[in-house]
């Protein structure tokens, strides 16, 4: 009987270790996101149901991108993008990526600006982490769930979502209203890869979801050198205080509403329009804490769709 007793105590050390060593691999794999990178963009439509679809044309782009560790916690990661432009004498704050482990919860993507949270049951969460990514001024985007697998020294993660148009479509075109995405992270010897396998999706309520047509994506981030970052990281040590508050606002926001609808436009001005402009704002004015999230609330209130 002792030799059972034993047994089972190894076995469940054994396993213990294992998903202490599987989780440290997991913390690795998504801060080795961040870095000084070159980015190449690429999206090309593949195939459409319909004989009369005609393709768009292929997206191709490149950037200097900037990937910062803002929040690290045993079960939270938090990395802020910027984007770096003329050299390194223009910053726009792009996305952000929230890696968030064993999140009982997501905001769920449904179309038109909305999104809905929803509580996962244990087996769809335990031993996974889920991905929130956020658009530049923080509103969301969408939110996946998977497992990181690391096997014959490859770190992959694998995930499927809704999402709203890319901003590359956004303003261009009409003709669907859901991206359903296929992501596929993993590590590689020069930085990571994000591949893509997308459908694009006309979304009614009570009909099924159509499909119009299908997309592969591949962004590629290439480690560079970090020297030609040095106004980047001067800019996001002046900047970070306002967006740290409006990461807490819009936390509240997202607890304290099971749906959330945001209006495309107030006052024929756009969100992140309205965010940039409080930000400048608030740097140049050095305003305090307190102060920022008393505007963050202002501008966020005036956008969301009440009902």
């Amino acid at each position: 009987m002792k030799k059972i007793q034993l047994l089972v105590a190894l076995l469940w050390c054994s396993a213990f270790a294992f998903g202490q060593n599987k989780l440290a691999q997991d913390r690795n794999a998504i801060k080795s996101l961040a870095g000084f990178y070159k980015v190449t963009f690429n999206y090309a439509e593949t195939f459409s149901p319909d004989d009369d679809y005609k393709f768009h044309d292929r997206h191709r782009s490149s950037a200097k991108e900037i990937a910062i560790i803002v929040e690290d916690s045993p079960k939270k990661i938090v990395i802020q993008h910027l984007l770096v432009m003329r050299g390194d004498s223009m910053i726009i704050k792009h996305w952000r990526e929230d890696w968030t482990y064993e999140d009982p919860k997501i905001l769920a993507f449904d179309k038109e600006d909305t999104w809905k949270n929803v509580t996962l049951k244990p087996e769809e969460y335990q031993g996974k982490w889920t991905q929130k990514v956020f658009q530049v001024d923080d509103s969301p985007r969408y939110q996946a769930i998977g497992s990181w697998v690391h096997v014959d020294g490859r770190s992959q993660w694998l995930s499927y979502s809704d999402s709203p148009l890319p901003r590359r479509e956004h303003t261009e075109r009409n003709d669907y209203n859901v991206l359903n995405r296929r992501n596929f992270v993993y590590l590689t010897p020069t930085g990571w890869m994000f591949e893509q396998d997308n459908k694009k999706i006309v979304r009614t309520p009570g009909a099924k979801d159509k499909l119009i047509a299908q997309e592969k994506g591949l962004e590629e981030f290439v480690k560079t050198d970090p020297k030609s970052f040095g106004y980047a990281q001067e800019w996001w040590k002046k900047n970070e205080g306002f967006w740290k508050d409006a990461r807490d606002i819009w936390d509240n926001v997202f607890a304290s509403n099971a749906t959330i609808k945001l209006a495309p436009k107030v006052d024929n001005k756009l969100l992140y329009e309205r965010f940039f402009a409080a930000n400048a704002q608030s740097v140049k004015e050095n305003w305090t804490s307190a102060k920022n999230k008393e505007e963050i609330t202002k501008i966020i209130n005036a956008y969301l769709v009440k009902g």
